[in-house]
């Protein structure tokens, strides 16, 4: 068989070795409910985000320094969230952690949740706005801030060991409830998370 047929016929079975792997390759999407957890690098996901949010402010609100703020105050504490930094070796989105955060307290009914520095600015502007454009009888007056009692910072950290193929990760969320006034610790809660990731062989 001259060369160049052969050379056409090696082509020609490659090109449809290509054909039939690139339509193996389609795209496809299934929506899921997004409570499902889907753990698929097994690296910080929704699902940690909204559980240790969950747990941490449950922990929270059952410890002695509420009824003795309350106690001694005779209404709720209100509270703000400060800086939470991630310190782990992945991106995270502490946003998306902060918001959770946000919700368990609110949700709890057991504390008031104020604005963050950046949401007030904002809407400090639009008092200002107010007051040159709206209706004096819509306005809203300056002044009339809910000052916060505690301010919640926090870190969240992880460490990583990997051997053979298995991945182990390690996470831990540090939160400490800080009183305004005179900078004491009123509440300090820890959660920690750990993963086993491991990679199978495939054996041909």
């Amino acid at each position: 068989m001259p060369r160049s047929i052969r050379l056409c016929i090696v082509l020609g079975s490659v090109l449809c070795l290509f054909t039939l792997v690139s339509c193996g390759k389609e795209k496809r999407v299934t929506r899921v409910d997004p409570g499902v957890v889907t753990d698929l690098s097994g690296r910080w996901n929704d699902t940690d985000s909204k559980l240790v949010a969950e747990s941490m402010m449950k922990e929270m609100v059952s410890r002695p320094w509420l009824s003795k703020f309350t106690g001694s105050h005779g209404r709720e504490p209100v509270v703000i969230v400060g800086t939470i930094l991630n310190k782990s070796y992945e991106h995270i989105d502490v946003g998306t952690f902060v918001t959770d955060l946000e919700r368990e307290m609110t949700n709890s009914q057991k504390v008031l949740f104020v604005a963050s520095k950046s949401e007030r600015e904002e809407i400090r502007e639009e008092r200002k706005e107010q007051a040159v454009y709206s209706r004096e009888d819509t306005q809203k007056r300056p002044g009339l801030e809910l000052g916060a009692d505690f301010m919640m910072k926090g870190t969240i950290a992880s460490i990583v060991d990997e051997s053979s193929g298995t991945k182990a990760v390690y996470y831990q969320v540090d939160l400490d409830l800080i009183d305004l006034e005179n900078n004491v610790k009123s509440w300090y809660g820890q959660k920690k998370i750990k993963k086993v990731i491991e990679r199978k062989r495939l054996l041909f």
